[in-house]
Parts: structure tokens; C-alpha cells; sequence
């Protein structure tokens, strides 16, 4: 990601992102696209309901203080987060439990309209002294009596506690990795037998507990997990997708995906429950070895976030809220090349990255009320360059009986790309037409005029458009609410 030099098309800035360049374009060589003003930001409580999430890990380890986290968590727009369970911090003396750092984190998210989930894990050293870490991370208490039964003990004991509060429950956290399925190596067969002892716990302490699994990514892992029957012990599908281009072989995937349930005849609904982007070179976590940016990874949230929808992903949690800073091996607190640096917050002093704005901006307008729609959109180039129709992304939405639609160039965000030109022609379409088309810029939540639209039989020819590898929003004016 060296010397990416982008140019910007439309007005405004993000003068937040590190090394960015200020956003202000013509559309063509026209005059320039007005800002009539911003998407405005919606607070989680006053969302009803919606698809986008974000990640609240790793405070069973204590990586990060929560409570800076949660003025800005209250006003991201995200309605789910996922929280780690702990069991070697709830249990540090055999058979007593200590939830109050769970309460407070499960309470204080509620309160502000997000709806916790959690993942259960890890493990215990007061029944696996064999293990690694203090925190037992990855060690799972499947091949001892004792450690069989403390497991089950905890978990209906966490369940119990937090019945009414909490209804999902992932069982566990990439078990197919060899950090998190300790100390045997990873085997699909195991799993299923631990999700099968743990599953009927939580359901019989929990009415209408839903139970997500199997957590993983691999393929063949994934498939011989359904094969040994997992489809009958959990009710959503969750998984994890990591790529330093986010719709790299995603698609093809997601189809393998469906194909396997389709196979067992399950209509089971995907939950992508982590995946995130560094903003900055080094530290530790998946895709530090790439040369990342604050304003990259305001880009890679954009689109890995809209090719989720795009997908019709039920549920997509972007990783993480803030950076975590990773204890040492001997449990000692990690410096800055322990840091995973995947945060909408910077772990040095609370404050957002340009993710996070880019993120608000797509919860305020991606809420339920947003749904995916089989609409056409036309996209053509207008600065004499070829453009191949196979490489650009499209996607419509309609929002209270209004289209929006998105596109983009799913270009590697490690190379340089020369921004282009394009010309739209939109059909209108019965039910969600459009009366005074807009383009929103989600790195800049910025609203602009196209005053170059044409409406002309039952269609809008919207030419001289910026076409980029980052989304650019055409919408109806109504649909975006300014601040």
C-alpha cells in the first residue's frame, strides 16, 4: 500500500485519516457537485433493528478499557455486539462465579440500544494447568473428566445468569485454528461432539436461546462439521472472512457455503461474526503484514461492510470497536508490537479513526428498514477508458419505498488506482422511484447534488459520475436524513 497517491472525486475531506487527501472533485468536467449537507448520524437507541454489529472482544483478557468505548458505541448506529465470555475470568476460584465484569459490559451495551451476543470460551487453568496462557485461551475442557464437567458447570451457570439478557450463543472461537483448539490438533469431529454436550445447557437454561457455530473459515473444515451433523445443534450459521481486498473469492465462498446447507436441506441464516482491517503498519492479528492506513481502512470498511449486504448477510460484525493491546506471552502488559490495530477507536486515546465515521454514515442508512432489491443499474465509462463490465460491483437497496444503489471498483486497495469516470442510466422502477437523485459519499457521509440528471422515458441518465474503489451511493434525496 505504498505510495497509494488517490485522488478524490466529490467535496469534502477526510482530513481525520492519516496521509489522507482532501476529497473535491468535478463530476466530468463540469461544474463542481454541490454538498447540500451530511448523512446524519443515528443514535444505536433509536435504530429499531438492523444487520450491522461490531466486535467488543477480548475484555475476558482485559485488553482495552471499556468505558471510553461506550459514548461513541451510543452513537455508531450498530445493533449488536459480540462479547467473550471468559470463563477463566468468571471462574478464578473452583465452583464460584464472579459475573459483575460481564453484567457491567452486557448492562451498560443494552442501555444504549445494542444487543449483546456472546461467544463462549475459552478455557480454564484451574482444570487444564497444563495450558499456555493464564487465560487458557484455546485449550478446550474436552478430554477430562473434571474439566468436562467444570465446563458444563460454568456454562449453565453463565446461562442462567444471564437469561433475559443475552439469546445468542456461539460456542466457541475458531476451533479450526490451531491457536484455539488446545492441545489436541483441530478436528471437526470434536467439535461437533463439544457443541453437542454444550448446546443443550444453554437451551435448557435460556428458552428460545438461539446457538451459533462453527465459527471458522476453511471449507473442508466447515464441511465435514455439517456432515457429522452440526446443522441439528445450532440455529445460525456464523463464520470469519479475512482478505486485504474484501470481496476476494467472497462471493464463490459464500455460494460453497450455501451449497453445503443446502445439501443437509438447511435454511439456516449467516452471521459473518469478525473480520477487520489494521489501520497502520506492524502489531500483531490477521493482515499485519500489510502496509495499512488510517484512510485504507476507512475504504476496506466501506466495502467490506456493503458486499456483506450485498450478499444478504443476516448479520455482519465489523472487528473491532477499539484496538486491543495483546498481553506478552508471560502475561505481561504488551507493547506497541502486541497491538492489533483494527479499531474504529485508537487504543492510545479513545478517539475514532475515519472508520469510524464511515461506519456511522452506513449504519444510518443501512438499518432494517434498508433492504436488498433485484434492480438494474447501468454503469458505463465516460472518460474514453474500456471499463470491464466484470470488474465493477453493483447493488441496490430500497428504503422506504426508495432505491438506493451502489457500485464500485473491487480493486486491490495495495496498488495504485486512477480514479475514473462513468455515466449511469438508471430505469425506474415500480413502487421505489427516484425524484431528485443524490450521491452520498460514505467516507465523508457527505450529500451531493447531481444537478446533471436527466429523467427521460422512465429512466435517469445521470452522466460524469466518480467511479473509484471505494462505494459511492446514488440515492433519492428523501432517503438520506441531513445533519
Amino acid at each position: 500500500m505504498n505510495g497509494i497517491r488517490r485522488r478524490t472525486f466529490l467535496q469534502g475531506s477526510l482530513a481525520l485519516a492519516a496521509g489522507a487527501v482532501s476529497r473535491s472533485v468535478r463530476a466530468g468536467d463540469s461544474a463542481f457537485m454541490e454538498v447540500i449537507g451530511k448523512v446524519r448520524p443515528r443514535a444505536s437507541a433509536a435504530i429499531a433493528a438492523s444487520p450491522l454489529g461490531v466486535g467488543f472482544e477480548c475484555l475476558d483478557r482485559q485488553m482495552f478499557d471499556p468505558e471510553p468505548c461506550y459514548p461513541f458505541m451510543a452513537q455508531l448506529g450498530a445493533k449488536w455486539a459480540r462479547v467473550q465470555t471468559g470463563w477463566a475470568r468468571c471462574e478464578r476460584a473452583q465452583g464460584q462465579y464472579d459475573f459483575a465484569w460481564l453484567d457491567a459490559i452486557v448492562d451498560r451495551l443494552r442501555s444504549i440500544g445494542i444487543q449483546p451476543w456472546f461467544n463462549l470460551g475459552y478455557g480454564n487453568r484451574l482444570y487444564t494447568p497444563e495450558a499456555d496462557n493464564d487465560f487458557a485461551v484455546g485449550w478446550v475442557p474436552l478430554w477430562s473428566d473434571e474439566a468436562h464437567a467444570a465446563w458444563l458447570r460454568f456454562v449453565r451457570a453463565l446461562a442462567e445468569h444471564f437469561r433475559g439478557r443475552v439469546k445468542h450463543w456461539e460456542i466457541w472461537n475458531e476451533p479450526n485454528h490451531k491457536n484455539f483448539w488446545k492441545p489436541r490438533p483441530a478436528n471437526p469431529a470434536e467439535y461437533v461432539e463439544f457443541v453437542a454436550m454444550t448446546a443443550p445447557v444453554i437451551r435448557q437454561a435460556v428458552p428460545g436461546a438461539l446457538i451459533l457455530g462453527p465459527t471458522v473459515w476453511g471449507m473442508e473444515y466447515f464441511a465435514e462439521c455439517f456432515d457429522r451433523g452440526l446443522g441439528k445443534l445450532i440455529d445460525k450459521v456464523s463464520y470469519h472472512w479475512y482478505r486485504p481486498s474484501p470481496e476476494d473469492r467472497y462471493e464463490a465462498s459464500m455460494a460453497a457455503v450455501r451449497d453445503v446447507l443446502a445439501r443437509h436441506q438447511l435454511d439456516l441464516p449467516l452471521w459473518q461474526g469478525e473480520s477487520g482491517c489494521p489501520s497502520q503498519v506492524g502489531g500483531v492479528g490477521g493482515l499485519s503484514q500489510y502496509n495499512w492506513t488510517e484512510a485504507l481502512q476507512a475504504r476496506w470498511v466501506a466495502r467490506r461492510t456493503l458486499f456483506d449486504l450485498r450478499l444478504r448477510i443476516e448479520m455482519t460484525s465489523y472487528f473491532q470497536m477499539v484496538d486491543m493491546l495483546y498481553p506478552n506471552a508471560d502475561g505481561t502488559p504488551g507493547g506497541q508490537d502486541r497491538l492489533n490495530p483494527k479499531g474504529l477507536l485508537r487504543r492510545s486515546d479513545y478517539t475514532p479513526k475515519p472508520a469510524y465515521f464511515v461506519y456511522q454514515c452506513l449504519c444510518a442508512l443501512f438499518d432494517a428498514e434498508t433492504q436488498w432489491a433485484d434492480r438494474p443499474l447501468e454503469v458505463s465509462s465516460a472518460d474514453g477508458q474500456p471499463l470491464d463490465p466484470s470488474a465493477l460491483l453493483k447493488v441496490a437497496f430500497v428504503r422506504r419505498d426508495r432505491p438506493l444503489y451502489v457500485y464500485w471498483l473491487p480493486a486491490d486497495l495495495r496498488k495504485e488506482l486512477h480514479l475514473r469516470t462513468a455515466d449511469l442510466a438508471i430505469p425506474e422502477a415500480a413502487g421505489a422511484a427516484m425524484d431528485v437523485p443524490v450521491m452520498i459519499d460514505p467516507l465523508t457521509a457527505c450529500v451531493h447534488r447531481l444537478p446533471q440528471s436527466v429523467r427521460s422515458r422512465e429512466r435517469w441518465r445521470i452522466p460524469g459520475v466518480p467511479l473509484s474503489d471505494c462505494p459511492l451511493i446514488v440515492a433519492d434525496r428523501s432517503v438520506a436524513e441531513l445533519a
